[in-house]
């Protein structure tokens, strides 16, 4: 049985195998993705966001156990920060949802960012769709940390669930622009905390600025105890039921794609430049000449992209 039939039988051993291809640029398996693509598009996609130590990876494994409980299946793409020793994931998502890693209704992978500005790994997109054809019922993408650049998980996700926690202050004015916009549920974690009202009562007010057709719901938990968390799966089940009634899910994903579409396009257009020694010599020589104000990058540009042609 070959590894995409493996893979629509629900063998876990696929999964793994496929997200590691995927994370290699291996054609088999962008191959099996195209073969299977009609597959997906039925998993809800959560992205989980927020500053480090919002606790995140403690509140996703709170999501998923009571998602658990109502028989879904879920699968957990967990975003680390790369190494700087081998270049692969830290692993520290996969080590905390340790206990969830024995469920056989439960598929957690660790990706390094390998240098993605946007705090997501390159393979985010493939392994999302192989989850999907596994046939989970949820998708959650949890990313390394808040920062401008972390809008890019609203790319990939359905719901995008921005984690917060009192006495972040001025911070929170910090990132408001192009984040706060960006999450479709808050949540306020560690709410036992002094402040909890206070950053609750600020997130309420920004969103007021706001002006859309679905004010985002602002929920207060504390997730290591494990309170407020059923309240928080009604506001993002109730998220998505919002987007299929007003048809927003379905203009969301060609918004999407198209962002993915134009994405795999520059990524070909730069491997086309690169991936050979002769045209990488070409680059370095352009960058040369830049350098020394022989050339302008505009020029530069335009020579490489005749190269191509």
């Amino acid at each position: 049985m070959d590894l995409g039939a493996r893979l629509l039988n629900g063998e876990k051993r696929a999964v793994a195998r496929l997200i590691t291809m995927i994370e290699n640029n291996e054609k088999e398996a962008v191959n099996i993705l195209k073969k299977y693509y009609n597959k997906t598009g039925k998993a809800h996609v959560i992205g989980i966001t927020g500053p480090p130590g919002a606790g995140k990876s403690t509140l996703t494994d709170k999501l998923i156990k009571q998602l658990r409980k109502e028989g879904k299946t879920i699968g957990v793409i967990a975003i680390d920060p790369t190494s700087p020793f081998t270049g692969g994931s830290i692993l520290g998502d996969r080590v905390r949802m340790n206990e969830l890693s024995t469920d056989p209704g439960v598929f957690i992978r660790s990706m390094g960012t390998r240098g993605q500005l946007g705090g997501l790994s390159k393979a985010t997109q493939g392994a999302v769709k192989i989850l999907d054809i596994y046939g989970v019922d949820y998708i959650f993408i949890e990313t390394v940390g808040v920062g401008q650049s972390e809008v890019d998980i609203a790319k990939n996700a359905d719901t995008t669930l921005m984690v917060m926690v009192p006495g972040l202050g001025d911070d929170i004015q910090a990132i408001k622009a192009g984040i706060m916009e960006i999450g479709d549920v808050f949540a306020i974690n560690k709410a036992d905390r002094d402040g909890a009202k206070r950053t609750a009562t600020e997130i309420e007010i920004m969103l007021d600025f706001n002006k859309t057709d679905r004010r985002p719901p602002v929920q207060k938990v504390i997730a290591i105890e494990n309170k407020g968390i059923d309240e928080l799966i009604v506001h993002i089940k109730e998220h998505m039921n919002y987007l299929k009634e007003t048809g927003q899910l379905h203009k969301k994903r060609i918004k999407n794609s198209k962002l993915e579409i134009v994405d795999l396009i520059q990524q070909k257009m730069m491997n086309m430049i690169l991936d050979r020694s002769s045209k990488e010599e070409i680059v370095d020589k352009l960058a040369k000449d830049v350098a020394l104000r022989k050339l302008d990058p505009y020029s530069a540009g335009e020579k490489i992209l005749e190269e191509i042609k």
